[in-house]
């Protein structure tokens, strides 16, 4: 009793806990792996922001920052590497720690975000790039890929000047981590954040040969994802800074213009989220679906929870918490099997754990995943 009351005291202050001994994974969750913390590698002080996705082939692919000197952001650190994880059997085990992004000491990469292209299926990772010895404060773009599900990688491409404009150089700018998303007509689009203009969409329409910015600002906006309604709309899930809650951003014209809006019902403590489909009716299932992870909090970075609509994100369940405890950046996949993967950071940024549930989990199996 003690503890439960505990937790609800925790709840309603907003307090954050450094030991999280007394929450445990809920229960019917099923796998439930810790893919990255620092005694896996030596001299790795910790493994942040994470970036998780489905291969054309069903495999898994789970990158993450593998920060070395400390835990500190890109613009701190001299050496951040990109690595991964991969699983062939629906995330019930891993195969070892993998390096795909290793520049020289002095040079980092961080915020690892993932698209797969379904038309070629090459799978896309974007991340951010700083020079510290040579042009400190300085962000670049850039981007690698996959032809073979995430087995090898392609060297590093520059496209910051695709995506940013001049008059950006010295402006903190960076790609939002986590994934992108396809278009039902093949276009790729992914989130750019410029702090002093605000956010931005940048996109390819050739399969990832070339990219470009559309150059239409939206506030407020800090890290955030993008999916397409089955109406055709875009709609930006976006964080927001000392708000408590997300915020909404719809385009009707393909990005020319934004409709933009507070969704107090998605309380947030100002965290990266992840949100994507499950379902659409136009692939012949029985409902649109949508999906969201957060930690579901006005304060305090705890409480990961995963959320269902089924009216495009206009509203949302009350979700089911997968974890109480300390948790902070997530990022979801759909499973080969029909399961739903989750990755989010976990325990004051010690772990980052894998987990995965069924639709039949997160509704209380009051939801059944059928074909018209």
């Amino acid at each position: 009793m003690r503890t439960v009351i505990g937790l609800m005291l925790l709840l309603l202050t907003g307090v954050t806990v450094a030991q999280n001994s007394e929450f445990k994974v809920a229960k019917g969750v099923k796998s439930n792996i810790d893919l990255f913390n620092a005694e896996m590698r030596p001299g790795v002080s910790c493994y942040r922001i994470p970036a998780l996705v489905t291969a054309p082939n069903g495999d898994l692919i789970a990158a993450i920052d593998e920060r070395v000197p400390s835990c500190g952001d890109l613009k701190w650190s001299k050496n951040i590497n990109i690595v991964i994880r991969r699983s062939s059997v629906n995330g019930k085990s891993w195969l070892p720690i993998e390096t795909v992004v290793d520049f020289p000491l002095g040079q980092s990469a961080s915020d690892p975000s993932l698209i797969v292209d379904r038309e070629t299926k090459e799978i896309f990772m974007f991340y951010n790039f700083m020079d510290l010895d040579k042009e400190k404060d300085i962000y670049y773009l850039h981007v690698v890929s996959s032809k073979d599900n995430g087995k090898t990688w392609s060297e590093p491409r520059d496209i910051t000047h695709q995506i940013a404009l001049p008059g950006w150089k010295k402006d903190f700018k960076f790609i939002t981590s986590g994934r992108g998303v396809q278009l039902e007509n093949g276009t790729m689009l992914h989130c750019l954040v410029n702090l002093k203009t605000g956010g931005h969409i940048f996109g390819s329409d050739d399969h990832g040969k070339n990219w470009y910015l559309i150059n239409k600002a939206i506030k407020p906006f800090n890290e955030s994802k993008i999916i397409e309604l089955t109406n055709g709309d875009w709609m930006i899930n976006s964080r927001v800074q000392g708000l408590g809650y997300r915020y909404v951003h719809i385009s009707k014209d393909n990005g020319a213009s934004w409709h933009s809006f507070g969704d107090t019902t998605l309380i947030d403590p100002a965290c990266n989220a992840s949100i994507i489909r499950y379902t659409s009716k136009k692939d012949g299932y029985k409902k649109n679906r949508l999906l969201f992870a957060n930690a579901k909090r006005v304060k305090g970075r705890m409480n990961m929870t995963v959320r269902i609509s089924y009216d495009e994100g206009k509203t949302w369940s009350d979700g089911k918490t997968v974890y109480a405890g300390s948790s902070a950046y997530s990022t979801l996949t759909i499973l080969k099997n029909g399961d739903i993967g989750l990755l989010f950071e976990k325990d004051d940024y010690k772990s980052n754990q894998f987990v995965s549930f069924s639709l039949k989990w997160l509704t209380d199996g009051k939801d059944k995943l059928r074909k018209r």
